[in-house]
């Protein structure tokens, strides 16, 4: 069990934007605008609750772009993958919500 505060965020403004814009949008933005609230909410409470993907596996975009030492997958409902790296210190568990995508474009990405 641990006892340090967990924290839910995005890798930056943008990526944030995209998730708020999602609940005004059409019927499947707002379906996913749920499936993300709902595992942030899960990636709040647990944060190692995805699947932690091999480091031999992270694109090459992810290495060059961010600072990560870890990277996980969150499988949403009708094939949508939730990306997010967890950040952590003496004081806070931080997990940063990097990206979402179609189950086709992360196969794409992650060449599976």
């Amino acid at each position: 069990m641990n006892d340090k505060p967990t924290k839910v965020t995005f890798i930056n403004e943008k990526i944030e934007n995209e998730y708020e814009s999602l609940e005004e949008g059409k019927f499947e933005d707002k379906e996913l605008y749920k499936f993300i609230t709902r595992a942030i909410k899960d990636i709040k409470e647990i944060p190692s609750c995805g699947i932690k993907v091999p480091k031999k596996l992270w694109p090459k975009e992810y290495t060059d772009k961010y600072p990560i030492t870890n990277l996980w997958k969150y499988d949403l409902p009708n094939a949508w993958r939730l990306l997010y790296t967890i950040a952590e210190n003496e004081i806070m568990i931080l997990n940063i919500i990097l990206e979402w995508m179609k189950h086709k474009e992360y196969e794409r990405r992650f060449n599976y």
